[in-house]
C-alpha cells in the first residue's frame, strides 16, 4: 500500500517506501505550534527520512556506517547534505496538497456567521458511507483531513470507505489522534523517554529540542495515591501527605516535564482518576482549531481509556512508547478494524445496577471474541442507558478484550454535556458539525441500517444482579448462584475458578484479637470492602446507589465490622459534592466508607496494608480472604497480596458485603462472600428482627430522584474551573527550568534507561534467535499484572534488595507503579508477581525459574542476568491471551532489559504485542491447535527461531520454523501485522527508529 506515494519518485527508496516511513512528519517537532494541515515548508522537511534510507543504499552509503561519535556527525550530515536534497527534489512531487481540499465545506451558524470548515463525508457522494459504523466514519474523516498522499493517501481513504470488503482482509491503515492522554504512572515512563530521547539527540549532535508533542498531551496525576488512612474525616489529607511524601520526586519531574515539553498539560494530585476527568472535562466530542473542526479522538496510556468512548470520542488504550511516537506526530498504523454491531432493546429491571449490565456485557462480548475489534452500541435500548451507564460498559472495553466500546452521539451524549457545565455555544457546534457530518444518531428519526461484521443482542430487561470473579473481572457470577459458586471454588483445583482447600479444612475458623475485640476470620471472609474509582465512579446511581444502602443500614442498626478495610475513593471532586448535597455521605462514613482520596486506588494494587492482627491471621491460618470493590480489575495479586479471592461488584454491593453477618451485640459473626442474599439474612437489626439484602436495597425510583436531586451543573463547573490551579503542595514543588533533565544517579525513583547507549545511526537490521534458552513457561491467561506488578515490592524479591542496598528502608518501598522510571527497579520487578505460575518450577507458584543448565531455582530476573552474563539470548513460552489486563509498557520494556528475544504463545493481547515489537522482542504464536504441551515441549530445550536477516524478506504475519535442540521443529505465526511494525523491529524498536529519523531529516 505504501508504494505509490514514491514509485514515481525513485526506485532507490527499497525498503523505506514499503513502510511508507511515517516517522518522517517528526521533522515538524521543532515547529511549536503546527496548524492544522500540512504547509508546503512542512512537506518538503517531511521526505528527508525518506532520502536518508534510500541515501544509505547508496554509493556513497558507506560513510554512514562510520557515524560512531557525535563529534563527526554533523560534518557528515553537511557532506551528505547535496545528496539528501537532490532526494527532496525528487520526492517533493510524491505529496501535494490535500487532494481533498474541495470537500472542505463550511458549518453555518444559527444566526449568521459559521462555526468554522469541516471536511465533508456527504460531499464525497458515496453511498457505502451511510452504510459504515459511527465509528469507521471517525477513522474514514481522519484519513480524509489528513491526506497528502504521503503520510496518508488516497488508497487509504477508499480502504475506509470500503470497510465492508476491506476489514476482512486485515488491511493496514494510519490513523492521527487528536490528543493523547496519560496517568502518572504510565506518563513517568513517557516523560522519561521523552527526557531520555533528548539526551540522546543531543549526544549525536542534534537539535534536542525536536523533542516535544506536535499534539495536546494531559497528564493526570491520579495512580499514586495509597489507602493508608481509613475511617477517618481527615483521610484525604493525611493520605495525601504520605502520597507526596512518597512520590516528591516523581511529581517534581512531571511538573517539570510540563515546563520543559510544548502541549502538555499537566492536572495535579487530588484532581481525580484520569479517565472521569476525561470524560467531564478534558473531552471536546468536536475539536475548533482555529477554524477547523474535527472529530475528537485520543490515545491513551491507561487500557481504560476506553471509558471517552460512551461520550462518543473515538479512544483506546496503547503503551507509552506508541503514546510518545503519537505525542511526536507519527501516524498509528493500525489494522482497519472489525465492527461487531451490540443491539440493546428493553430497560434495566427494578435494582439491577450498571455494574450487573457491564459484567453480563462483558462476559457476553468476551465468549463471542471481539480483540482487535470496534463495538458499537446501537438500539431502543440505547434511550435508557444514561450516559454515565455507557461510560461504565466503554470502560470495561479491555476487560472483554476490545479495541472500544464506542457509543455514538446522541441526544443523551448532549444533555450530559450541558450537565457537566460545557457552554450552550459549545453544544450547539457539537451538534451541528456532528449532524452535518452524518456522526450524529437521532432516535427520533427512521434508522438507516448499517453494516457490521458481526451482531450480538441483549435485552436489558434480562440483565440480573451480579459480581465477577474471584480472579478474573469476566467471570461472571449470578448473584443468586453466589453460594454455590464458591463452595465449588474452594474445592476446584487450583486455577481461575479454585483454591483446592481440603474438605476438611473449609469451615476452619482463625480467631484473632482486633484491638482488643474478638475477632474471626474463615475462607471467604470480606476484609477488604473498596468503592474504588475507574469504573463505576463515573456514575451517580450506583454512587447514590451505594450512600442509600448504607442509610438503609443505618436506620435498622446494622454496622460494618472495624476489621474489615472500608474506603470510598471518588473519581472525582464532583463525586464528594452530590454525596453531601444527597445528605448521604454521613451514612457512608457512619458504615466506615469515608472519602479516603481521588484517584485509582484499590483497582490498581494501592490498597494500603491490612491491619497487621488480621494480616497475621490471614498468613498463619492460610485464610483465602476475599476483597469485594467496584473497579474493573481483580487479577490475582493485583489489588492485595493477602487477598487470595477478589471480587468486582457495584458500590452498592460493596456496601452489602461489608455489612454481610453484621448481627447485634449479643452474638459474633463475620463477614464474608459465602451468602445467598436472597435466602440468607445480612445481619439482626436493633429490633431484634433478621435484615435480608432487600431491606436495604433501594428502589430504581428512589435512586433516580436522588440523582435528579442531587447532581447538579454547578457542582462540574466550579470543580473544574479549578482544577488545574493545583493544591498547595503541588504549587511548593521546586523545579529546574533546563530543557534537558539533569538525571540524579542516587535517584530510587528516576534513571535514565539504557535504551540509547551506545545507538549510532546504523539500525541493527532484523535478526533470528540462535539456541536460546526458555526463561520461562507459562499457561494460559498471563496478564501485565504478572508480567510487570504495580502493587507492593514484597521484601525478599530482587527489587527490595536493590532499594535496601541504596539506604531505601522497607516502609518506603512504595510500589512497582510508582517507580516506573527507574528502570534498575523495574528490570528487577518483571516477571514478580507473587502468584506467577511458572510450569518450569513443577507447580510451585513464586517469581523464580529454572536456570536450565545448572538446574539452579532462582528468581527471574536473577536467572536472566546469569544468562546474559553467559551470552545466552532467552525466549518466554505462553499460552492464550498473553499479556491481558493493563496496557503497561514495562511488561515489554522489562523483559526487553533481562535479554528476552521472543515470546512464543497462543495468542497475544492487541496492545502489549504492539509493545513487544516496539521494544524489539519478536511475537510468536503456534499454530491453531498447538502449544508448547501438545508439541511436547518442555520449556528445558534451547530454541532457534528461523527468521530471515533482512527485514526485506520478511512480511507481516509469514510462516517461520523455530527448531530446538531435542529435535523438535515447528511452525510458528511471526506477529509483526503492519509493515510499519516491521520497520520498527529493524531498527530494534519503535523509539530507536524515531530518533534516527529525526537525526537523518
Amino acid at each position: 500500500m505504501y508504494m505509490t506515494a514514491y514509485s514515481s519518485s525513485s526506485s532507490m527508496l527499497l525498503r523505506a517506501t514499503r513502510t511508507k516511513l511515517i516517522s518522517s512528519s517528526l521533522s515538524r517537532t521543532f515547529l511549536s505550534s503546527p496548524p492544522p494541515r500540512p504547509t508546503a515548508s512542512y512537506r518538503s522537511l517531511a521526505f528527508s527520512s525518506s532520502a536518508a534510507a534510500a541515501f544509505r543504499s547508496s554509493s556513497v552509503a558507506a560513510r554512514w556506517s562510520h557515524w560512531r561519535s557525535p563529534l563527526s556527525l554533523r560534518s557528515q550530515i553537511r557532506a551528505a547534505a547535496p545528496v539528501l536534497e537532490r532526494f527532496h527534489r525528487k520526492l517533493a512531487t510524491a505529496a501535494g496538497e490535500n487532494p481533498f481540499k474541495g470537500n472542505l465545506t463550511s458549518l453555518p451558524k444559527p444566526g449568521g456567521g459559521e462555526f468554522g470548515k469541516y471536511y465533508s463525508l456527504p460531499s464525497l457522494k458515496d453511498p457505502r458511507i451511510d452504510r459504515l459504523p459511527y465509528s469507521i466514519r471517525i477513522l474514514l474523516e481522519s484519513a480524509l483531513r489528513n491526506c497528502d498522499n504521503f503520510q496518508v493517501t488516497k488508497e487509504d481513504v477508499e480502504k475506509i470507505i470500503d470497510w465492508e470488503n476491506t476489514a476482512v482482509k486485515q488491511v493496514e491503515i494510519p490513523f492521527k489522534p487528536a490528543r493523547v492522554l496519560l496517568q502518572d504512572f504510565t506518563g513517568v515512563p513517557a516523560v522519561v523517554d521523552l527526557a531520555c530521547m533528548r539526551d540522546a539527540m543531543n549526544r549525536l549532535g542534534s537539535d534536542s529540542n525536536k523533542i516535544n508533542p506536535l499534539v495536546p498531551v494531559d497528564l493526570v496525576i491520579d495512580h499514586s495515591v495509597q489507602v493508608d488512612v481509613t475511617r477517618s474525616e481527615n483521610a484525604v489529607q493525611a493520605n495525601m501527605e504520605l502520597e507526596f511524601k512518597r512520590n516528591k520526586e516523581r511529581f517534581a519531574f512531571l511538573k517539570w516535564g510540563s515546563t520543559a515539553f510544548r502541549n502538555m498539560l499537566v492536572v495535579p494530585p487530588g484532581s481525580g482518576i484520569v479517565h472521569q476527568v476525561n470524560l467531564e472535562y478534558l473531552g471536546r466530542v468536536v475539536f475548533n482549531n482555529e477554524g477547523l473542526l474535527y472529530p475528537d479522538s485520543v490515545v491513551g496510556t491507561d487500557s481504560h481509556t476506553t471509558m471517552i468512548d460512551g461520550l462518543g470520542v473515538a479512544g483506546w488504550g496503547v503503551g507509552g512508547i506508541e503514546a510518545e511516537a503519537a505525542m511526536l506526530g507519527q501516524p498509528m498504523s493500525m489494522v482497519l478494524p472489525g465492527v461487531v454491531g451490540f443491539k440493546l432493546s428493553g430497560k434495566l429491571r427494578n435494582g439491577v445496577t450498571a455494574t450487573d449490565l457491564v459484567l453480563t456485557v462483558t462476559q457476553m462480548l468476551r465468549k463471542h471474541g471481539v480483540v482487535g475489534k470496534f463495538v458499537e452500541f446501537y438500539g431502543d435500548g440505547m434511550g435508557e442507558l444514561s450516559l454515565a451507564d455507557r461510560a461504565t460498559i466503554a470502560n470495561m472495553s479491555p476487560e472483554y478484550g476490545a479495541t472500544m466500546g464506542f457509543f455514538p452521539v446522541d441526544h443523551v451524549t448532549l444533555q450530559y454535556l450541558k450537565l457537566t457545565g460545557r457552554s450552550d455555544e459549545t453544544v450547539a457546534m457539537i451538534e451541528a458539525y456532528l449532524r452535518a457530518n452524518k456522526m450524529f444518531v437521532d432516535y427520533n428519526e427512521p434508522q438507516q441500517d448499517r453494516a457490521y461484521s458481526s451482531y450480538l443482542e441483549l435485552n436489558l430487561d434480562d440483565v440480573e444482579p451480579c459480581i465477577s470473579g474471584p480472579k478474573r473481572p469476566h467471570d461472571r457470577v449470578p448473584l443468586k448462584e453466589m453460594k454455590s459458586d464458591w463452595r465449588a471454588c474452594l474445592d476446584n483445583k487450583v486455577g481461575f475458578k479454585g483454591f483446592a482447600i481440603p474438605k476438611e479444612a473449609q469451615g476452619k475458623v482463625a480467631k484473632f484479637n482486633f484491638h482488643g475485640q474478638p475477632a474471626e476470620l474463615k475462607h471467604g471472609s470480606v476484609v477488604i470492602a473498596a468503592i474504588t474509582s475507574c469504573t463505576n465512579t463515573s456514575n451517580p446511581s450506583v454512587m447514590l446507589g451505594a450512600g442509600l444502602v448504607a442509610k438503609k443500614a443505618h436506620d435498622l442498626g446494622l454496622q460494618v465490622k472495624p476489621w474489615v478495610k472500608t474506603s470510598l475513593a471518588p473519581g472525582s471532586g464532583v463525586v464528594t459534592k452530590y454525596l453531601h448535597q444527597s445528605g448521604l455521605q454521613k451514612y457512608l462514613n457512619e458504615q466506615g466508607f469515608n472519602i479516603v482520596g481521588f484517584g485509582c486506588t484499590t483497582c490498581i494494587g494501592n490498597s494500603g496494608e491490612l491491619d497487621e492482627s488480621v494480616a497475621t491471621a490471614i498468613s498463619e491460618n492460610d485464610v483465602v480472604a476475599a476483597a469485594v470493590l467496584s473497579g474493573n480489575r481483580n487479577f490475582e495479586g493485583r489489588v492485595h497480596p493477602l487477598t487470595r479471592a477478589n471480587y468486582l461488584a457495584s458500590p452498592p454491593l460493596v456496601v452489602a458485603y461489608a455489612l454481610a453477618g453484621t448481627v447485634s451485640m449479643h452474638s459474633l459473626y463475620f463477614q464474608h462472600v459465602d451468602i445467598d442474599f436472597e435466602k440468607e439474612p445480612i445481619g439482626t437489626g436493633k429490633d431484634g428482627k433478621n435484615v435480608y439484602l432487600r431491606d436495604i436495597w433501594p428502589s430504581t425510583e428512589e435512586i433516580a430522584q436522588a440523582v435528579q436531586s442531587s447532581v447538579l451543573p454547578d457542582m462540574f463547573r466550579s470543580t473544574y474551573e479549578s482544577i488545574t490551579k493545583g493544591n498547595p503542595m503541588w504549587n511548593q514543588l521546586q523545579v529546574p527550568v533546563d530543557k534537558l533533565y539533569s538525571w540524579d544517579p542516587n535517584s530510587t525513583y528516576i534513571h535514565e534507561p539504557p535504551y540509547f547507549k551506545g545507538m549510532t545511526m546504523d539500525p541493527p537490521g532484523a535478526h533470528g534467535v540462535k539456541d536460546a534458552y526458555c526463561l520461562l513457561n507459562f499457561g494460559d491467561s498471563i496478564t501485565t499484572d504478572h508480567i510487570s506488578p504495580a502493587g507492593s515490592i514484597h521484601k525478599d524479591s530482587p527489587a527490595a534488595k536493590y532499594l535496601m542496598e541504596r539506604g531505601v528502608d522497607r516502609k518506603d518501598f512504595n510500589s512497582y507503579g510508582s517507580r516506573r522510571g527507574n528502570d534498575e527497579v523495574m528490570a528487577r520487578g518483571t516477571f514478580a508477581n507473587i502468584r506467577i505460575v511458572n510450569k518450569l518450577l513443577n507447580g510451585e507458584v513464586g517469581p523464580k525459574t529454572v536456570h536450565i543448565p545448572t538446574g539452579e531455582k532462582l528468581y527471574v530476573f536473577d536467572a536472566a542476568m546469569r544468562y546474559k552474563n553467559e551470552g545466552h539470548d532467552t525466549i518466554v513460552l505462553a499460552g492464550a491471551e498473553y499479556g491481558s489486563g493493563s496496557s503497561r509498557d514495562w511488561a515489554a520494556k522489562g523483559p526487553m532489559l533481562l535479554g528476552v528475544k521472543a515470546v512464543i504463545a497462543k495468542s497475544f493481547e492487541r496492545i502489549h504485542r504492539s509493545n513487544l515489537v516496539g521494544m524489539g522482542i519478536i511475537p510468536l504464536c503456534f499454530k491453531a491447535g498447538e502449544d508448547a504441551e501438545t508439541l511436547g515441549l518442555t520449556g528445558h530445550e534451547r530454541y532457534t527461531i528461523d527468521l530471515p536477516n533482512k527485514i526485506s524478506d520478511i512480511r507481516p504475519g509469514q510462516d517461520v520454523t523455530v527448531t530446538t535442540n531435542t529435535g523438535k521443529s515447528f511452525t510458528c505465526t511471526v506477529r509483526f501485522d503492519t509493515e510499519v511494525e516491521l520497520a520498527y523491529f529493524d531498527h530494534g524498536g519503535i523509539l530507536p527508529y524515531v530518533i534516527r529519523n529525526l537525526i537523518s531529516q
